[in-house]
């Protein structure tokens, strides 16, 4: 945020573009010296009320909100023990119930079960393990995805917005150690602390049989499994590929969903 945002005089002589410390505090409501501990980490338990004061002077959204609220006072840890499989009601409608790509993934971005439509559309991947390797480290991504770098930075605010909820998950750590390892993008968007969950929006993929696919995606919770979401890929009304699941069940050949281990 610059002066101009807040609606500040920004003055002469500044050195940064951004809100000093004392404007940062006035528009707070806090003295200059308790915000100036909060930056020196000398205060480490602040109230909710001041961080959501902070939140609404930096202009941040809900689930920036959320996460900044989080780090500071954590949910407690409530959930049970981490699934690693959907339940039979879930998976009879991934096989029955969805002619359309769908898959379920839990927190860490590990596709815990994909029907048949799925499958054709992710097709030119080595494997359907988990989607933030899928996109970071497969050669395919590239190509499938017609704005990679959108998509990787989509990927990794998801993961970010689950450590929310769920905070310090062994799953979200494992993808993120073994990722980081391997490629220096991945770090780089990593170190912005983006908080985005991916929620519902117009994608464009490049799938390398079928050619351009213009799907809706929608990311729906599933109730009995908080920690799991599940994504489902819909033809555009009126779009310019109407028949794009036609084409992406032409090619399925698994009639079941899997679960994958």
């Amino acid at each position: 945020m610059t002066p101009e945002d807040a609606g500040l005089v920004p003055g002469d002589g500044r050195r940064v573009r951004g809100l000093r410390r004392e404007e940062l505090a006035l528009l707070a409501g806090l003295s200059t010296d308790y915000y100036r501990r909060l930056e020196q980490g000398r205060e480490h338990r602040p109230s909710l009320q001041v961080l959501r004061a902070l939140a609404r002077a930096l202009r941040l959204d809900a689930p920036a909100t959320a996460y900044l609220v989080s780090l500071v006072h954590p949910l407690p840890l409530a959930m049970p023990t981490h699934a690693t499989t959907v339940s039979a009601g879930v998976r009879l409608l991934l096989d029955s119930g969805l002619r359309v790509p769908a898959i379920v993934v839990d927190i860490g971005l590990n596709i815990l079960g994909i029907n048949a439509a799925g499958r054709a559309m992710y097709s030119g991947f080595g494997d359907t393990e988990n989607l933030a390797r899928m996109v970071f480290l497969d050669p395919a991504a590239r190509d499938f995805y017609t704005n990679w770098h959108q998509v990787a930075t989509q990927i990794v605010g998801n993961l970010r917005s689950g450590l929310t909820r769920f905070p310090n998950d062994d799953r979200v750590a494992e993808v993120v150690d073994d990722i980081s390892a391997r490629t220096s993008v991945f770090v780089e968007l990593w170190a912005t602390h983006d908080v985005r969950p991916r929620t519902s929006e117009d994608k464009v993929f490049n799938h390398p049989q079928v050619g351009e696919l213009h799907l809706h995606f929608e990311a729906l919770e599933v109730a009995g499994a908080p920690d799991q979401r599940l994504f489902v890929y819909c033809p555009l009304e009126n779009g310019p590929s109407p028949d794009a699941v036609a084409l992406l069940e032409s090619l399925a050949t698994e009639p079941a969903s899997a679960a994958i281990n």
